[in-house]
């Protein structure tokens, strides 16, 4: 971007006692100076603050002056580049440029950056899967830079509205990508953002008018009679029977894919009931999950006391990765005739409805199972129980029912009057 007013001007500057004085240069951007010094020294009576230059044909003069003149060209060299690249010119940025310090940070420099800082925390901060997040952004981000700007990095200084409008499109198109996951990247580029606003290497927030909001996703856990399918059902592969239990014993814990991977049966003692509990973090939010073992959950944990890998990791469950859990899922739901996607993650949902508000676990003591930080996460899951909605409106017709037969209509004039509580007003049940 363009300067309104742009001026340069050598001084001569005492830093002590010394009869030499030291030449400074001062960049002028729109009436905000900055100021750098050349290292060289000068005379004051051999120079000429008029024209910023050494006076006489001495032999060091001409050198003196030749070095300014150079310095001058710099300048002017990193104002064109800066002209050229689109940036905003700045005196500061003039000067760093010049001292070989180019405050000009990079988009993927910054993105790089920061994730190894994230992978030299994993395992502390940060859970393996959040960098795998990252570094999936950050090829994306790369891979849109190339397709946007044919460049393979710019400027932080060029991040704006547009960019991120273009990133969202691109992700959407190119990448295929669906809203929601969408907002995920951007969420993931937009702390990159922020870390380069909070360092005032970016001015302003790209992000400040653009919304990340997420649409609302229909969760469809499984049914009991869907759950029982999977329950009963004899895989003649080994392998999916073994798969099936892992997701069952998360369907009756709620714990997420990464918090059964690593649960170890140190973590399960005694409640304050006496019976068997888990106690373990959550890896995504590092938030306790006190969780009540309920009996099939503890046969799972008998059948796979004496698995060679559970025996000598200490965990409780012989978890493969996710990705090969979640494609023996689809095998294991076409088997069974389940026609929903079943993914690992739908166990925790199906814990969360199927097994306990449905069968009236108050929503806070499902919320702290979940280890959930906030009610509020916890609330999505009560709002598609139809099934709960039918049995507490059944209840409470048959209440009314019985109450309407129970008594004569006379009677419920004479209770009506006898609890009226103003003489005013008289009270006539109307038969309908």
């Amino acid at each position: 971007m363009l300067e309104k007013s742009f001026g340069l001007l050598y001084f001569l500057k005492q830093t002590g006692n010394e009869p030499k004085k030291y030449i400074y240069l001062r960049i002028t951007v729109d009436g905000h100076p900055a100021e750098l010094s050349t290292k060289k020294q000068w005379w004051e009576n051999r120079w000429d603050q008029e024209k910023g230059r050494a006076t006489g044909v001495k032999e060091d003069a001409r050198e003196v002056n030749h070095f300014l003149d150079t310095l001058e060209n710099k300048v002017f060299r990193a104002r064109k580049q800066l002209i050229e690249d689109e940036e905003l010119i700045t005196a500061e940025l003039l000067r760093s440029m010049l001292a070989g310090k180019d405050a000009r940070k990079m988009i993927l420099e910054v993105f790089a950056a920061h994730n190894k800082q994230m992978e030299a925390l994993v395992g502390k901060d940060f859970a393996d899967g959040t960098l795998d997040r990252y570094k999936t952004s950050y090829d994306h981000t790369k891979a849109f830079i190339h397709w946007q700007y044919q460049a393979e990095d710019m400027s932080i200084r060029k991040l704006n509205h547009f960019f991120i409008e273009q990133y969202a499109f691109w992700l959407k198109t190119v990448r295929n990508c669906n809203h929601n996951t969408t907002m995920k990247y951007l969420a993931n580029f937009k702390k990159i953002v922020l870390i380069c606003v909070k360092n005032k290497w970016l001015a302003a927030d790209p992000f400040a008018n653009f919304s990340l909001a997420k649409k609302p996703v229909a969760r469809d856990p499984l049914t009991e009679w869907e759950l029982d399918a999977i329950v009963k059902k004899n895989f003649e592969n080994e392998r999916l029977n073994m798969v099936r239990d892992i997701f069952v014993f998360s369907c009756y814990t709620g714990l997420a894919y990464a918090d059964v991977k690593k649960l170890k049966r140190s973590e399960i003692e005694k409640g304050v009931d006496g019976e068997q509990w888990i106690f373990t973090p959550r890896q995504k939010t590092d938030t306790p999950c006190p969780i009540p073992l309920l009996p099939v959950a503890l046969q799972l944990l008998d059948k796979y006391a004496g698995h060679p890998k559970c025996a000598n990791q200490d965990l409780v469950l012989p978890v493969l990765s996710n990705q090969k859990m979640n494609a023996y899922l689809k095998e294991i739901a076409d088997i069974c005739g389940i026609k929903k996607v079943l993914t690992y993650h739908l166990a925790r949902h199906t814990f969360a409805t199927t097994i306990t508000l449905s069968n009236g676990v108050p929503l806070e003591t499902v919320s702290r199972m979940l280890g959930h930080t906030t009610i509020t996460q916890t609330q999505h899951y009560a709002k598609i129980m139809h099934s709960k909605i039918s049995m507490d409106m059944a209840a409470l017709r048959e209440k009314y029912a019985v109450a309407a037969t129970a008594q004569p209509e006379q009677e419920c004039v004479e209770k009506v009057k006898a609890t009226s509580a103003s003489p005013k007003y008289n009270y006539v049940l109307v038969a309908s």
